[in-house]
């Protein structure tokens, strides 16, 4: 059982995670993705494993794009990656002249990794996740894990 759903929505993650498990490359995208599915929609919500599903969901779909000789490779590090050297990356989405064509993942991939508040202990106090940044996280990452896997986001030779 689960919170009811746009059935399109929850079509569209479900064939996410069908497209992860069939791409040999996405690592355990697939399994984080439903994870985390499971733990912001189901009956008892886990909002903050439902955040940190997710964002392993993002790392491993991301992983052999971005970073594929890093073994211990986070959505941070890649992220420092792709600031770093935007040109070794494109997307299949058209941009305008002048404008750098994965600059729409990398703020995707900022945002995810920027808004999981539970990661790190701190002196004033751990925030954890809402279930609607979790939830909003969860359908983040499952674009990121789609575009990743289906070949929308490439290294440039």
């Amino acid at each position: 059982m689960e919170e009811r759903v746009v059935p399109a929505v929850r079509d569209a993650v479900s064939k996410a995670i069908a497209n992860a498990e069939g791409a040999s490359a996405s690592g355990s995208a697939a399994e984080h993705l439903a994870a985390a599915w499971k733990a912001a929609y189901g009956v008892h919500p886990d909002p903050v494993r439902a955040y940190s599903e997710a964002i392993k969901a993002a790392e491993s779909a991301a992983h052999a794009v971005i970073e594929p000789n890093n073994s211990k490779a986070t959505l941070g590090t890649m992220l420092r990656v792709i600031r770093n050297a935007p040109s070794k990356f494109t997307t299949a989405l058209s941009t305008r002249a002048g404008k750098d064509p994965i600059t729409p993942v990398e703020v995707m991939m900022g945002a995810l990794w920027e808004g999981q508040t539970s990661r790190h202990g701190t002196q004033t106090g751990t925030v954890p996740e809402s279930l609607e940044a979790a939830r909003a996280g969860v359908h983040l990452a499952t674009t990121l894990v789609q575009w990743f896997t289906s070949g929308a986001v490439v290294r440039t030779p």
